[in-house]
């Protein structure tokens, strides 16, 4: 798919052709999908309701693993070339006001652990290079699907003004907590158990930033975290998540926490003595991967946010979108190869994702519970101030997911004490 035939195509025209796939939602896990799916040679149609660039609400984080699919979409180099911040860590603090700055283990690739970047601009990257490889349409808003003998076939919308039809063989829902693919299809996450509340500003003027990202699981937040993710120059993502559930519970107003945390606590309070607040205050619900719905059917995949595939302990999805980005093309260029897009066939998919991402899930899972208990939140990060054993056993979780495993055995703890 050239850029000239693009080009050539109204509405009108994409509306009289069948594609190979439909993918719905043009953000990290749709355009990577479509990205791979068309370096494959497959007839691809993104939609998207926004024109891009545009902002997407979070934190900014970028992990590891999304610099590996990165790179195999071949735009690590474009995003060295757009605002970011490569970052080589993370800075915790406790209940009690322990600081500890833990870097990441250096890495055999030059490239650093993550970075943060808007995601106003790296969601850009992202859907730029995916129109190198299928053909794309802003500004679509889907309002329902075409399923017909229980098999989805397309998807109906607007697009200024007019009501279009698409149609494919097969739909890959991308479109996040508030599209129509996931509510459609009956795989919602709407557990406050497994929802988690946030919300974030952009600050300008913030001190004592590094190339660490920061997690504060301070008194005012708990059993959430409080986030400063810094940008270039003094500005920084700013901002604060917690369970659904929990949040509930407590009767708490996340926004007047986060300001208490910023004016009141001691560690932050001179830390943006002379920060402005440089945009509005934006909030979401993160459907998190404690939740496992049903990703797959006749005829479609679910990716990304839509999967309710976030981080339950860190709240990044990015990664995980990505990974599920191109485990769904995987799949699908197999459908392709077989002729048949049943459910049976698909289903292969939530197999291979959740052998991908299944035990980081877990692991996080359980790393959210233990935020409850406020005195192992003082007592590993206490002691690792103190104690370089510890500090690189975070650092490898860091690096390595598969090493978060630690921290639900009862052998660390009991070397955490005796660190």
């Amino acid at each position: 798919m050239t850029k000239k035939e693009q080009m050539v195509y109204t509405p009108d025209e994409l509306a009289k052709q069948k594609f190979d796939v439909i993918v719905l939602g043009g953000g990290p896990s749709g355009s990577s999908c479509a990205s791979f799916l068309g370096m494959a040679g497959k007839r691809v149609l993104l939609l998207d309701r926004a024109k891009f660039p545009r902002d997407k609400t979070c934190g900014d984080g970028i992990s590891g693993k999304s610099v590996k699919i990165l790179k195999e979409l071949g735009v690590i180099d474009n995003i060295h070339q757009v605002e970011h911040l490569k970052m080589h860590g993370v800075t915790f603090s406790s209940p009690k006001g322990v600081v500890v700055e833990i870097s990441a283990k250096k890495k055999e690739s030059n490239e650093p652990p993550g970075f943060v970047c808007p995601r106003q601009v790296f969601d850009n990257v992202l859907f730029q290079n995916a129109k190198k490889h299928a053909t794309t349409l802003e500004g679509f808003f889907a309002n329902d699907l075409i399923i017909e003998d229980g098999k989805v076939v397309g998807v109906t919308g607007t697009y200024d003004g007019k009501q279009y039809s698409f149609r494919a063989k097969c739909l890959v829902g991308a479109d996040g907590v508030g599209g129509i693919s996931a509510r459609k299809l009956g795989a919602l996450n709407t557990h406050e158990d497994h929802l988690v509340s946030a919300l974030r500003a952009y600050y300008d003027g913030v001190e004592g930033m590094n190339d660490k990202i920061e997690l504060h699981f301070v008194e005012e937040s708990l059993p959430g975290y409080f986030w400063i993710f810094p940008l270039p120059g003094k500005k920084a993502n700013v901002g604060i998540g917690m369970v659904v559930s929990d949040m509930k519970k407590r009767k708490l107003n996340l926004e007047k926490v986060m300001y208490d945390v910023i004016e009141k606590n001691n560690l932050f309070k001179p830390r943006f003595a002379n920060a402005k607040k440089i945009s509005e205050v934006k909030r979401w619900q993160l459907p998190v991967g404690s939740f496992r719905p049903k990703t797959y059917g006749n005829g479609y995949l679910l990716v990304g946010d839509a999967a309710s595939l976030i981080d339950p302990f860190t709240g990044e999805g990015i990664g995980n979108g990505l990974v599920s980005g191109k485990i769904a093309s995987t799949i699908l260029l197999k459908a392709f190869e077989k002729g048949d897009f049943s459910e049976a066939v698909l289903s292969e998919y939530q197999t291979a994702l959740y052998d991908e991402v299944g035990n980081e899930l877990n692991t996080s899972y359980k790393l959210q519970k233990l935020v409850k208990y406020k005195f192992l939140i003082n007592m590993i990060i206490n002691k690792a101030a103190r104690s370089q054993t510890i500090r690189d056993a975070i650092s490898g979780a860091l690096i390595d997911p598969e090493n978060q495993k630690q921290f639900h055995n009862p052998l660390f703890y009991l070397k955490v004490l005796l660190a």
